[in-house]
């Protein structure tokens, strides 16, 4: 019998905190890119992630490149808010809304800064050369299945 079905009281967010605070584990919280100073994003901001080992192929192959980030296991161009719309980014690529890091231990590193004022890689190129990379057909030039 579950412990709610005995009458014992719910454990509430704030006991759980508490409690994961005694243990000596800190709360985590997503870190988001951050937006160089001097920069702005008027059009809002997202990421693309890709593998580490992607990083150095991708670069090259783009006629513009924004704000790059890196660490040991990935890559992250700064791309404009909804550049996932209507678009399937190809695994392992991941889409991050909001340019949220996740679970990543610490911030990475800014590895290439534009120059001008907007920190946007153009995300058509940076998908076509994503699908390019892993193998992918684009979305648009998939077989369309009834």
């Amino acid at each position: 019998m579950s412990a709610l079905r005995r009458g014992a009281p719910a454990i509430g967010l704030a006991t759980l905190v508490r409690l994961r605070r005694a243990r000596g584990e800190p709360a985590r919280k997503p870190g988001r890119l951050a937006v160089p100073d001097g920069m702005t994003a008027p059009l809002g901001c997202d990421a693309v992630a890709a593998p580490a080992r992607l990083g150095p192929l991708v670069m090259p192959r783009l006629p513009l490149v924004g704000c790059v980030y890196a660490d040991e296991t990935h890559w992250w161009w700064l791309v404009p808010a909804d550049s996932d719309h209507a678009l399937e980014w190809p695994a392992p690529a991941h889409y991050a809304t909001g340019a949220l890091l996740g679970d990543a231990p610490r911030s990475p590193a800014l590895v290439h800064r534009p120059d001008g004022i907007l920190p946007y890689t153009p995300p058509i190129p940076l998908y076509l050369t994503l699908c390019r990379l892993t193998g992918t057909a684009p979305a648009w030039s998939r077989p369309v299945t009834a």
